[in-house]
C-alpha cells in the first residue's frame, strides 16, 4: 500500500504524476500519453484552466452541443449544452422543435429569495434574546454595508433577519436566518462574507450585554453558512398544446397518448420509485445548461430534490393537466442561479455560452433553464410510454459501442440502415459485425 505523502499540492505537475504512476497505475507510460494529449496546446489557456482547481494535472472534456429551436416567451434561443449523454441532445432537439410549433413555452420567475444561517448555541433566558434581538437587528444588518455597498446599488442585498429557536429539536440551538437577493449574482461567496460578518458582531453584542446583564447566556457560534435549499427562488415554465396536435406526435397514435401521458405524470407524483427517475429526467436537461453556463449543478441538484419533499414525501417537481381539447404540462423548480462572478468570465466556453443566449440575466437564465427542464422531461415522458426508453437511447449509443467493438468506418457508416428495425444489444452487434466483416 503507499504510504502517505505530505505537499502534494507544492509538487510540479511531472512530480505529481510521477507519483501518482508510480504508486496506482500499471502502465504508466500509457497514462502519461493521454493526460498530455489533453492538455490544451495554448498555454495561456491551459493555465486558465489549472487556476480552476487545485492539483490539476491534465482537463477533462466533454461534448459542447447545441440544441436549436428553443422559443421561450416569444424569443428564440439556441441551448449550449454540455453532457456526455447524446440522448439528451437529441431528447431536447426533438422537443424544441416541437413546442416551438405549438407555442413554445412561457416561463416567469416566481421569486428569488435566498438564505444563510448562522448556526448558534445560546444558554441564557430565551425571551431576553428575542427582546435583544427585536433592538438590534437593523444594526446586524448595517454592519455588513462594507460587504453590501456594490449590491445594494444594484437593487440586491439583505432583506431579512430572523431568529430562529430550535431548542426544542436539539438543546440550546438556535440559528439567526438571514435573507437575501443578489441580483445576477449566484452569490455564494457574498452571502457567507455577510454572514460571518454578522456573526462576530452578533456574539460581540451578546458577550457585552452578558456583562451587564446575566439573564444573557454564553452564545457559542458553531457555523455561518449559506443554504442550498432555495424555496423562495422559484422559476415556472409552461408548455401547452391540443390534445389533437400532442395525439398525432407519433405515427399510428390515438387519444390514448395523452391519456398515457397524463397517467405518466401522475404516477411520478404519488409513487417515489417512478417520481426519482422522473425528476432526473429533469435534471438531465437542466444540468447539462447548468454546467455549459458556468453554474453550481450540485448545488441546484441539491435544492430541487429537496424542494420535490417540501411536503414530507417525495414527489414529482413537474405535472401534467388535461381540461377540454388541450394538455399542459407544468414546471416549478428552484433555481439558484448566476450569470455573474465565479468562472463566467474566466472560463472561455462558459462566456460563449452566455454569449449564445444573448447575456442574459439571471431572470431570463432562470427562464431558459426552466424550460429545458421542462422540454427534457416531456421528451423522456413521451418516449417512456410509446417505444420505451431503450430504443431511442440505445440508438444513439450505437455508434459508441461499435467504436468498442473495433468496428470499421464502413461498418459504422452502414449500421445505422441495418439497425433500423432491428433490437440493438451487444449480440446483435456481434451479428452485425460478423456478416458485415
Amino acid at each position: 500500500m503507499p504510504k502517505k505523502i505530505i505537499g502534494f499540492s507544492k509538487l510540479s505537475r511531472n512530480e505529481q504524476i510521477a507519483w501518482i504512476g508510480k504508486n496506482f497505475l500499471k502502465n504508466s507510460k500509457d497514462s502519461l500519453n493521454i493526460l498530455n494529449k489533453y492538455l490544451n496546446n495554448d498555454n495561456e489557456l491551459q493555465s486558465i484552466h489549472n487556476s480552476f482547481s487545485e492539483n490539476s494535472i491534465s482537463n477533462f472534456y466533454l461534448p459542447f452541443s447545441v440544441a436549436p429551436n428553443f422559443l421561450i416567451n416569444d424569443k428564440n434561443y439556441c441551448i449550449p449544452i454540455v453532457t456526455e449523454e447524446s440522448s439528451v441532445v437529441a431528447a431536447l432537439s426533438y422537443s424544441g422543435k416541437f413546442w416551438y410549433d405549438n407555442g413554445g413555452f412561457i416561463s416567469k420567475v416566481v421569486n428569488k429569495v435566498k438564505t444563510g444561517q448562522i448556526h448558534f448555541n445560546y444558554s441564557g433566558d430565551v425571551e431576553s434574546l428575542f427582546l435583544l434581538f427585536d433592538k438590534i437587528k437593523d444594526r446586524l444588518i448595517k454592519s455588513t454595508n462594507d460587504i453590501t455597498a456594490k449590491m445594494q446599488e444594484r437593487g440586491g442585498g439583505i432583506l431579512n433577519i430572523s431568529l430562529i429557536d430550535n431548542s426544542g429539536k436539539i438543546e440550546n440551538y438556535f440559528q439567526l436566518s438571514v435573507e437575501f437577493d443578489t441580483k445576477d449574482s449566484m452569490g455564494a461567496n457574498f452571502i457567507n462574507s455577510c454572514l460571518e460578518k454578522i456573526a462576530i458582531n452578533f456574539k460581540n453584542i451578546l458577550d457585552a450585554e452578558s456583562q451587564n446583564d446575566k439573564s444573557y447566556g454564553d452564545v457559542n457560534i458553531i457555523m455561518s453558512i449559506l443554504s442550498n435549499y432555495t424555496p423562495e427562488c422559484l422559476v415556472e415554465s409552461i408548455a401547452e398544446c391540443s390534445l389533437d396536435n400532442l395525439n398525432s406526435l407519433k405515427e399510428n397514435s390515438n387519444e390514448n397518448l395523452s391519456k398515457k401521458i397524463k397517467l405518466a405524470f401522475d404516477i411520478a407524483n404519488i409513487d417515489i420509485n417512478r417520481a426519482v427517475t422522473h425528476n432526473k429526467g429533469i435534471m438531465n436537461g437542466i444540468d447539462s445548461v447548468l454546467i455549459a453556463t458556468g453554474n453550481d449543478f450540485r448545488a441546484v441538484e441539491a435544492g430541487a430534490h429537496s424542494y420535490a419533499s417540501k411536503n414530507g414525501f417525495y414527489k414529482s417537481l413537474s405535472k401534467c393537466n388535461i381540461k377540454e381539447n388541450r394538455i399542459q404540462f407544468v414546471l416549478r423548480i428552484p433555481l439558484s442561479i448566476g450569470t455573474v462572478g465565479g468562472v463566467t468570465n474566466l472560463h472561455p466556453l462558459v462566456n460563449l455560452s452566455h454569449e449564445l443566449l444573448g447575456k442574459p440575466s439571471s431572470d431570463e437564465l432562470m427562464q431558459i433553464i426552466g424550460s429545458v427542464g421542462l422540454a427534457q422531461n416531456f421528451s423522456a415522458v413521451l418516449a417512456l410510454v410509446t417505444s420505451g426508453i431503450q430504443k431511442g437511447h440505445m440508438k444513439m449509443h450505437l455508434k459508441n459501442l461499435l467504436i468498442q467493438k473495433n468496428a470499421t468506418k464502413d461498418q459504422i457508416n452502414k449500421a445505422d440502415d441495418y439497425f433500423n428495425q432491428r433490437k440493438i444489444d451487444n449480440k446483435s452487434i456481434d451479428d452485425y459485425l460478423k456478416l458485415n466483416n
